[in-house]
């Protein structure tokens, strides 16, 4: 097939390495494109379009690739499913062409409505293989549910794959092959990526010549670049997620040098992003804007925000997960950084960078900017039961420090009816300064450093400096803010962790050869201690309830009702995501040790199990996690595709914290039967609680709240110092989910953000920097 995308455990035959279109000009015919030539299988993939005022439905594209590629092909809008797929082979002296179409995880078959025609500088030669091409009716397409297009006027993660195992039958055009060796995404500003409409007619028609603007010339052999010059930083600050974004702007503020590194790229529409559902056309908004969308980031046909080399939900775009979460934001209590969670003893008064985090970015419980709640019901059915139980209301985020028998409305950090977070906060002044500069879709490599020392940071980029290596200025740092995956993995490729984990890289082609001598090897427990909240999903059926089609309805057909309140002025349902009510409460363990469980209500399921005959419009989930104080400990590391993953998963490793969930599960079903029509489904009456845990899908049990895998700590047990600097090294630091050492109370979101407004301050207070 085409193109898989599993997004549970991917399972990648190669290094995805993120990179960013540029435009060349084609020495064969003259073509200007925009696109990039991957570094792993040296093929180029590029693209050119008439003006966008000439509203076409075309485009001249081009693959050029060494003739061991046997097969190749591209998904201009990043996706398999009901999507425009074009593949190429050699066959003898001449090239072989299609397009394809699936509508799911099988072998694409082919479409109708598309025109390919072969320009004249295609070609097989002994070296390499060319499909220059022109695709008519290729810009939008129909598709069952409606129509879908490439983001010719915006941004965009165009999609490759490649294959060094031969098509089924080359004479035919609509041979079958097996599924793709290896495949990869890039950005994309489609909206550079036009030509004048002379030029563009001129090359359709077989011509050749000038008529566009390039800044490196691709053939099929080589590429050549004009000379570069690096510009040194006081600080690379690498990732743009909360960690990053907060550490980059008070750098800045602090009057240094800073370059933040991004390897996704825009997502709301002030940032530059475009993608979003027809029925918000023409107001700004994008899907990320929308909280109401949420939800469908889970079910979207068209995923370039996930990241493709991490094998669990990860976001690899501006604002990292923050962009694409459901936006709890929870004030971090005492406990979130006492020494009895692992946090040295200097960590403990987070008050003053809590505030200043607070100043940024306040709370809300009621998002709708006209004030009102919203779709209230499974938090009203949900609140009898606790009542019942001895649970008491409270506005949360005004009590961060209780937490036991209370709840709540669920609280945000949306802004005017819109998705804020670090990105329309500390983004939005960082962007203002002029020592500040942002580059996105570049993926960083590993730091470049001569032992103790880092000297810089590479990157996929070659324009940014000689190789892709970016330089620090004499006395300048790096933070390393790429979250609980990508900064353990930018470590290894560094030569810093365990060694198993370094001669994994050390084997690998392309990466071994930029570690440091194996003498300058840095031993760390970098992947060890890692954390996350084992999660389960309770299903409950209430005549109350209004299901709202379960999030089914709102990217491509919403309650007229409701986004036309939305589109006027952010209010309404669609101005919150799911949640709608949370509570904790305490627990001993059969150990004596304290942990305490969440619970998060929202309308609709992710899954129904019952034998029970149920109302799907009046289904609502209570998910229950186990968070402060749980011992279950997991490690993260890589495989020989430099793909990050679970080596061990966190969840249940100790049995006392399953006994501890199965008890609070218990004891929140023990009253249902005196909330008249509360009907629990999932697990049904044929389930035991026992049984329905213990059974549950591991892989179910990820909150994707990843911590711990840099932990903070003392030397010898941690792999950062209470200054977040790793250890044995000069001027290296990690700022992100990383280095917290247990489990926060709530939804990571608030306690990241805290922490890095204390890490931060401390960094700068260090004498040595710039």
């Amino acid at each position: 097939m085409l193109m898989r995308l599993a997004f549970g455990l991917l399972s990648l035959a190669g290094p995805v390495i993120s990179q960013i279109a540029t435009a060349y000009t084609d020495p064969d015919n003259g073509i200007t494109f925009w696109g990039i030539t991957d570094p792993v299988h040296k093929v180029t993939y590029g693209y050119t379009f008439p003006p966008l005022a000439d509203n076409s439905n075309e485009f001249i594209g081009e693959i050029v690739a060494p003739i061991e590629t046997k097969w190749a092909g591209v998904s201009p809008k990043g996706t398999m499913l009901q999507s425009l797929l074009l593949v190429a082979w050699p066959n003898g002296n001449s090239m072989v062409s299609s397009a394809r179409y699936s509508t799911d995880y099988v072998q694409p078959t082919a479409m109708s409505g598309p025109i390919l025609t072969s320009l004249p500088s295609t070609k097989v030669n002994s070296t390499h293989w060319k499909w220059v091409y022109r695709c008519q009716n290729c810009v939008s397409w129909s598709t069952a549910s409606g129509t879908s297009s490439i983001p010719i006027d915006g941004f965009g993660a165009p999609a490759w794959v490649w294959s060094n195992v031969a098509v089924d039958a080359p004479a035919n055009v609509q041979s079958t092959f097996e599924e793709h060796t290896d495949f990869g995404f890039y950005g994309f500003d489609f909206s550079q990526a036009h030509v004048s409409t002379a030029a563009y007619a001129n090359w359709a028609a077989g011509g050749t010549g000038g008529g566009g603007t390039p800044t490196t010339t691709t053939s099929t052999t080589t590429t050549t670049q004009p000379p570069v010059t690096a510009t040194p930083y006081d600080y690379i600050v690498v990732g743009g997620g909360p960690g990053g974004l907060i550490a980059a702007d008070r750098l800045s503020e602090a009057g240094k040098k800073v370059l933040l590194l991004e390897r996704g790229g825009p997502a709301t529409w002030e940032t530059g992003g475009r993608y979003g559902p027809t029925w918000t056309n023409g107001h700004n908004l994008t899907k990320f804007d929308v909280p109401g969308l949420f939800e469908t980031m889970f079910s979207d046909s068209n995923p370039f925000w996930w990241c493709k080399d991490i094998t669990v939900f990860a976001g690899c775009l501006l604002g990292g997960g923050t962009t694409i979460n459901g936006a709890l934001y929870w004030i971090p209590p005492y406990s979130d950084f006492a020494t009895t969670t692992g946090w040295p003893s200097s960590w403990g008064n987070h008050q003053p960078y809590t505030d200043k985090m607070k100043a940024r970015l306040p709370s809300t419980d009621a998002p709708s900017t006209d004030g009102k709640r919203y779709l209230e019901q499974s938090g009203d059915i949900a609140a009898k039961l606790l009542d019942i139980q001895g649970y008491r209301r409270l506005t949360i985020n005004d009590n961060p420090d209780q937490k036991d028998h209370v709840y709540g409305y669920s609280a945000h950090d949306f802004i005017k009816g819109k998705r804020g977070g670090p990105v329309a906060t500390y983004f939005k002044t960082a962007s203002a300064r002029p020592n500040f500069t942002y580059k996105q879709y570049t993926y960083v490599l590993n730091v470049v450093r001569n032992g103790a020392q880092i000297t810089g940071v590479k990157t996929n980029d070659t324009s940014l400096g000689p190789n892709g290596i970016i330089p620090l200025t004499s006395k300048g740092r790096v933070i390393l803010s790429a979250g609980a995956f990508g900064s353990p993995r930018i470590l290894f490729r560094s030569g810093i962790g365990p060694s198993d984990m370094i001669n994994i890289v050390k084997n690998d082609a392309v990466a071994g050869p930029n570690l440091p001598p194996q003498a300058q090897w840095i031993n760390l427990p970098v992947g060890y201690n890692v954390s996350d909240n084992p999660s389960i999903n309770l299903v409950f059926t209430h005549p109350n309830i209004d299901a709202y089609e379960n999030w089914g309805q709102v990217w491509n057909n919403p309650r007229p009702a409701d986004s036309a309140q939305y589109l006027n002025g952010q209010s309404g349902v669609l101005a919150s995501a799911s949640p709608r009510l949370n509570f904790w409460r305490a627990y001993s363990g059969t150990d004596g040790l304290t942990r305490w469980m969440q619970g998060t209500v929202r309308p609709g399921a992710a899954s129904v199990t019952t034998n029970y005959p149920y109302n799907a419009s009046q289904i609502f989930t209570i998910t229950l996690y186990l968070s402060t104080g749980i011992t279950s400990r997991g490690r993260i590391g890589i495989d020989a595709a430099m793909t990050a993953r679970p080596l061990i998963n966190p969840w249940f490793v100790d049995p006392v914290d399953k006994g501890v969930l199965i008890q609070g599960i218990n004891d929140l079903l023990s009253n249902v039967h005196f909330v008249p029509g509360l009907t629990l489904i999932t697990p049904d009456n044929t389930t035991t609680v026992n049984d329905y845990v213990n059974d549950y899908d591991p892989g179910s049990l990820n909150s994707n709240h990843w911590v711990g895998s840099n932990t903070i700590g003392v030397a010898g047990k941690a792999v950062v110092d209470e200054n977040t600097k790793v250890y044995n090294t000069n001027n290296l630091f990690i700022v992100d989910a990383s280095i917290i050492p247990q489990m926060p109370m709530g939804n990571p979101h608030g306690t990241i953000m805290s922490m890095a407004e204390q890490a931060v301050t401390k960094i700068l207070a260090l004498t040595g920097g710039p």
